[in-house]
């Protein structure tokens, strides 16, 4: 059973990503509703879609992960990294996978952080200038940041 600043911090990176919380839509809660084509759709050429942000987001909870387990770099289920041009196939069976992808790697996030032991909290993982505290709290507040894009994109692409 993690301590107290364990369950702390589950709370908040739950909190961004899929839990209720005060602050309003989470990155789960933004992407209610959105289909294959609205997340396909760019609001300009050249600029990043919803699809391609959830990925990001997706690989972004890999690489805390892969930190705080001290797993080599290279494993994450697409070729590539931080940013990837999305869709591959515009389909809502393609759209749902990658959704998928994102809600299994948020559940290896939080079984990490759920078995970090609080000691460990101010140490910086290898490959990182930033402690394991840093990332967990980076990582919330990065699912908000892009909660907050994707929030206006479906603005955006639903009054055209």
């Amino acid at each position: 059973m993690p301590g107290p600043e364990i369950k702390v911090l589950l709370d908040v990176v739950d909190q961004a990503y899929n839990h209720k919380s005060w602050h309003g839509t989470n990155l789960r809660g933004s992407l209610r509703n959105v289909t294959a084509d609205e997340a396909a759709r760019r609001p300009q050429s050249g600029r990043h879609n919803i699809w391609e942000l959830v990925v990001h987001a997706a690989y972004w909870k890999y690489v805390v992960h892969r930190r705080l387990v001290g797993a080599p770099a290279g494993s994450f289920a697409l070729k590539g990294s931080n940013w990837f041009s999305r869709p591959q196939e515009a389909t809502q069976s393609a759209w749902k996978q990658d959704v998928a992808l994102l809600d299994d790697i948020h559940g290896s996030l939080r079984s990490a952080i759920a078995n970090l032991n609080p000691k460990t909290l101010p140490q910086k993982p290898t490959g990182t200038k930033v402690s394991n505290l840093a990332l967990i709290t980076g990582v919330a507040a990065h699912d908000l940041y892009h909660a907050g894009q994707i929030q206006l994109l479906k603005r955006l692409i639903r009054s055209d």
